[in-house]
Order: structure tokens, then C-alpha cells, then sequence
């Protein structure tokens, strides 16, 4: 085996790369896992300024029965905390701490509106249902990362049990993949109502993911020193057993024929299988087929025209501070996660129809116009806010503190907005208005105290991860999904109809997160050993 000729090829160093190559390693298979940037990570990733450490993508981890189990099972010691969730509602705020939160939730909302009281008593019945689904879906450790030969006892003592209550869950969930905004619609009528509850979710989000949240924000946790450690443990684990990782190659070309992959620097690695840990749409414009059989060439035109024909889901505007001012400040307020919506109004059809008009129509759009419709979109969203410090001290400077603002963010505005001329204003312009609503209700502190601010748009996602249209969960929700979307039939969606090429990540599976980003990494790993 030459230099250059690998078992494996890995495209992509995200977590589920990661976590293929760290599997396939751990086998004794000679693989090689290739990243276009200059550190691992993907999403998972925590950068260091003035001091300050931020998460570049997301604020929390979600363990799903899979982070720790597939830690424990590649013998690697991640430091963690709790990472406790807050929700806000104009002057309103409510600390999620144990499942008895619920009921403060409902409180809260009826308080806010009463004219729906029963309406919400509806709401927080279902959630506590869906709570309990989830309590079945993710209440035992995962048993794709169970050796079933070795560990007999795991097999009869939980999976078994288990197994019946998971296939009548997985029935209760089907009924509810439906998009959310729909679902709410048969419950509530108050449209205001309706956005408070679910207008922090991606577009279309199924209803059974987006209700389930309650549930989930009471398993969030944060590694110690920023989710970004999660990565680094998985690349030293892949390291220490003999894997090998070159970063800052971009993957050009691949030739499913040749066995083959292409970098920017003209370098060619030869696989026997080759893994996509990357942005799905990026493998299919590049893979050269012309070579392959005709019938195998029209499944994968067939693919090819599923997976160019669907866009990424919706991308985030992040504002990153830097504020002369200590952390306890901040927590007297709020836990270090917050979901904050600072008026009760909810956006309507700001962020939809209207947003949708003026993309229509952009040419003929005047500035005035966009930054008119900017001013509702940032006065009535949701804000998903991260204080890194108030979980780890150690992330900033004594006395300092780091804020990280969030919002969801129409791609194709700040591309045509580029387009334009007048990209740099425009982010400028959604600053300080995202400034002014957060400064101007729950954190006062930011008027005069920040020393720094810097932002990432969907556009600078797009360039540093290579996520087309700077989706960060994968696939935007839609009727037909090129990908598997059902979790009984989540070991199908890591095949392709390339030769000898699986997919992983957040691309491989909708809905995406970190969890079933490493379940696609492990189970694409399972389905190259049983080919060898």
C-alpha cells in the first residue's frame, strides 16, 4: 500500500468525521481523514480573541444517549458541566430547572395571555406527552455504540425491554411530522401565541422535534473550556490510534471509478472506501460519474437531481461581544443559555411573507425598505443568547464577560444584499438594532460597557464550513427530503448510490444536530468494516 492509498478516506472533520475515523482507527484500518479547514470541528468549534473564548457554532451540547456513550466507548474524558436554560418573555424570565418548570412555562404564558388560557393548558399537556416520548427515545445509551456479543447483559436488561415501548414511540412521533407552525395552528389561535412558542425553530421544523425542546434543555451540558473540546478530544483520540489527519486541503474532485479523491494542492488519495462527512451538495458537483455503468449512473443522476433540487436549511446571524462588565451581572438575571423574546407580538409574517416579498422583488427594493423591515425582525425575534463564562469561569477575563447573540437568518437576503454593494452596512445596521432591543430590555448593561463586537453571517457559514446556503442543521425542512428522516431507519442513511462512498453528518439525516452527526459518523464506520 502506497503512501497515498488508504483503507478509508474521510471528507469532512466535523464530530461525525471525527467519530467515523476514530472507529475505523480503533479497527486497525489505515485512514486518512482530509478537512478544508485549518482545525477540526466543523460547527462544534471554540475560538480564542482578546482573551475571550467563544463557541462558533453551537452554545450547548445535547447528549441524546449517544454523546456519552460513544465518549465511554472510545475511552475519551471530556470535563463537562450542566448548561441550564432560561426563557424570556419581555420582563419575564423563567429558569428551567427540573421538569417542574413546565408548569412555571404554562404560568408564564397565561400571564402573558390570558385570553388563551385554555388553549395553553392544551399546549403543555401535549409537551408533557412528547416529554415522555423522548424520555423512551433517548433513555438508554445508544446501542450502536454496544458491543451486543461482548456486553449480553446490556441486550437483556435494557434493550429488550426497551425495544417495544421505542417501536410504539416511534408511531406517536410519525403523527407528528408535521411542521410546527401547521400543528400549532390546531391548537392555538392567537397568532402571537403561536410565533412566542415556535419561532425560534428552523422553518418548518417537525412538530414532534420543535415540542420536544422542554425536554431537551434539561439535558444540556457544556464541556469545560467550550463545546470546541469535544472536538479536540475526539482528534487526539483519532491520533493516538494511528489515524492521520491533514487539515487545510479542500477535496476537488472525487472519481468513484478510480477509487480517488483530489485536492486543492493537486494531491491525489487513493480508498477502497471513501466516507462524506461534508456538505452533500458539494460531493455531488464534483464526483465525476461519466466512467460508471449506465444503470449505476441513473441512480445517482436520480439522487444527484434530489440533492441539487432541495437547499440548505435556515443559517443564524451571530454577534459576538466583549463587555467590561463581571459575569455576575449577567447572572442575576438570566442562566448563561437564554432564550429571550423581548415583545410579546411575535414576528407574524415578518420574517416570512414579508421577507419573502421583498426577495422577490429585490431589484426594484429600496434600502430604506429593507432596514424598515429590519427593524421589526430584530424588535420582535427570538434570540437565543450564550454567556459562555456563567458555565465556565475560565472562558474570560477576570471581571469580563462574553456574550454570544443569536437569531435565524435568511441566507439568500445577505447573498442579494452582497449582490448589492452593501453587505458591510447592512450587518453594521442589523448590529445595532439587535443591540438596541437586547440593551434596551433584559441586559442594560451593554449601553456603554462593550469593548469589542465582531459578527458571523450565513454567508461567512457557508464560507468556513462549506455548507451550501450557510445551513446549519443540513436540509431545510420540506415536503420530500432527499435524506432518511426517520430514526427506525437511520442506519439506511448513511448509504449512497456511489460505489464504495457512505455519508455522514449533518447532511446524512433530517433532522440534524451533534448527536445524530456522530450516530451517521458511527454507523458509516459500521457499514465500511462489514464490507472489508
Amino acid at each position: 500500500m502506497t503512501e497515498n492509498t488508504f483503507d478509508t478516506v474521510v471528507v469532512g472533520g466535523g464530530v461525525a468525521g471525527l467519530t467515523a475515523t476514530a472507529y475505523l482507527a480503533r479497527a486497525g484500518q489505515k485512514v486518512l481523514l482530509i478537512e478544508k479547514n485549518s482545525e477540526c470541528g466543523g460547527l462544534v468549534n471554540t475560538f480564542s480573541r482578546d482573551g475571550f473564548l467563544f463557541d462558533a457554532g453551537v452554545r450547548a451540547l445535547l447528549n441524546a444517549g449517544i454523546i456519552f456513550t460513544m465518549l465511554k466507548d472510545l475511552n475519551i474524558q471530556v470535563e463537562v458541566v450542566k448548561s441550564p436554560v432560561s426563557l424570556g418573555i419581555e420582563n419575564e424570565i423563567l429558569h428551567i430547572n427540573d421538569v417542574d418548570s413546565l408548569s412555571e412555562y404554562r404560568d408564564l404564558l397565561i400571564k402573558i395571555y390570558p385570553e388563551s388560557s385554555g388553549e395553553i393548558h392544551v399546549l403543555i399537556r401535549i409537551i408533557r406527552k412528547v416529554m415522555k416520548h423522548m424520555d423512551v427515545l433517548y433513555g438508554i445509551e445508544n446501542p450502536v455504540f454496544k458491543d451486543m456479543k461482548r456486553d449480553v447483559g446490556f441486550l437483556f436488561r435494557k434493550i429488550l425491554p426497551w425495544f417495544p415501548r421505542f417501536i410504539f414511540t416511534v408511531r406517536k412521533i410519525n403523527r407528528m411530522n408535521i411542521p410546527v407552525e401547521e400543528y400549532l395552528q390546531t391548537i392555538i389561535k392567537d397568532p402571537s401565541l403561536r410565533d412566542i412558542v415556535s419561532q425560534h425553530f428552523f422553518k418548518n421544523t417537525p412538530a414532534f422535534f420543535a415540542l420536544s425542546y422542554f425536554s431537551l434543555y434539561l439535558d444540556y451540558f457544556y464541556p469545560r473550556g467550550g463545546v470546541g473540546k469535544l472536538s479536540e478530544a475526539l482528534r487526539g483520540r483519532v491520533l493516538e490510534l494511528g489515524g492521520e489527519i491533514k487539515t487545510g486541503r479542500k477535496v476537488t474532485g472525487v472519481f468513484p471509478d478510480e477509487h480517488r479523491v483530489k485536492d486543492d494542492q493537486n494531491t491525489s488519495f487513493n480508498y477502497q472506501n471513501l466516507i462524506w462527512a461534508a456538505d452533500l451538495k458539494t460531493l455531488y458537483r464534483i464526483a465525476e460519474t461519466d466512467t460508471l455503468p449506465p444503470e449505476m449512473k441513473t441512480k445517482i443522476e436520480e439522487n444527484r437531481a434530489r440533492i441539487l433540487g432541495n437547499r440548505g436549511g435556515d443559517s443564524v446571524f451571530t454577534l459576538f461581544l466583549e463587555v467590561n462588565e463581571p459575569l455576575e451581572s449577567f447572572g442575576k438575571i438570566a442562566h448563561g443559555h437564554f432564550f429571550y423574546t423581548p415583545s410579546r407580538q411575535g414576528l407574524e409574517n415578518t420574517h416570512r411573507q414579508e421577507l419573502n416579498d421583498i426577495l422577490g422583488r429585490f431589484d426594484k427594493v429600496s434600502k430604506e425598505e429593507v432596514l424598515a423591515w429590519l427593524d421589526k425582525f430584530a424588535g420582535r425575534n427570538t434570540y437565543e443568547i450564550s454567556i459562555p463564562g456563567l458555565k465556565d469561569a475560565g472562558m474570560v477575563p477576570p471581571g469580563k464577560t462574553g456574550v454570544i447573540i443569536s437569531l435565524l437568518a435568511e441566507y439568500d437576503l445577505f447573498k442579494l444584499v452582497k449582490e448589492a454593494g452593501w453587505l458591510d452596512e447592512f450587518v453594521s445596521e442589523l448590529e445595532n438594532r439587535v443591540l438596541r432591543v437586547i440593551s434596551g430590555s433584559v441586559y442594560p448593561m451593554l449601553k456603554d460597557k462593550i469593548v469589542a463586537r465582531f459578527s458571523f453571517t450565513p454567508l461567512s457559514i457557508e464560507s468556513r464550513i462549506g455548507s451550501s446556503e450557510g445551513g446549519i442543521t443540513g436540509w431545510a425542512f420540506q415536503k420530500v427530503m432527499p435524506v432518511i428522516n426517520k430514526i427506525q431507519i437511520a442506519d439506511r442513511s448513511v448509504l449512497t448510490p456511489l460505489p464504495s462512498i457512505y455519508q455522514a453528518g449533518q447532511w446524512a439525516y433530517s433532522p440534524a444536530g451533534v448527536p445524530m452527526s456522530i450516530l451517521t459518523g458511527k454507523l458509516a464506520a459500521d457499514k465500511v468494516l462489514k464490507s472489508a
